[in-house]
């Protein structure tokens, strides 16, 4: 038997503490939270994706009363951005939660599936995606949406798998 640690690096800031691309992102996220249509859960989530070409994508979760025909915003945005800019990489995207008449104290974390949509567009373009998830206390920031999906799940993994360690 051999234990292995697996660690995971992320930086708090407070809003006007980001560098200026990513307010600008995070605004729009914001922003894209009217957008969503979340009449079963109320809880309304947007994101905001920059293309390596300044080029911003955004999208807001979209619900449906057969709960898995919905969609989240990440998921939403991203395929939003490919089937439009299929050869632009993702710089970076940022990602708001509102609920209850207010944002989300504590940043929204993405479900596993969009982390997995978020690896294979860093997968696919060979470039990290940063992902900015807004709280209206403070933001984290991962410099790669690999930071938030350990042992990831590749196309090489359907062949065997990819070495770990």
């Amino acid at each position: 038997m051999k234990e292995i640690t697996l660690s995971t690096k992320a930086t708090l800031y407070q809003e006007n503490e980001l560098p200026a691309e990513y307010q600008q992102l995070v605004q729009e996220a914001k922003h894209q939270t009217n957008h969503s249509y979340s009449p079963y859960s109320h809880f309304q989530v947007g994101a905001a994706a920059l293309l390596e070409d300044g080029t911003i994508v955004k999208g807001s979760n979209q619900e449906n009363a057969a709960y898995p025909s919905g969609l989240c915003a990440e998921r939403t945005t991203l395929f939003y951005a490919n089937s439009t800019y299929p050869h632009l990489a993702v710089k970076a995207i940022a990602i708001a939660c509102y609920t209850d008449g207010a944002f989300t104290p504590q940043p929204g974390s993405p479900c596993g599936a969009c982390r997995q949509v978020m690896i294979e567009f860093e997968h696919l373009h060979k470039q990290k995606m940063a992902v900015i998830l807004y709280g209206a206390e403070h933001s984290v920031v991962f410099e790669s949406a690999a930071d938030l999906l350990p042992m990831c799940f590749f196309a090489e993994s359907l062949h065997g798998g990819s070495e770990l360690i």
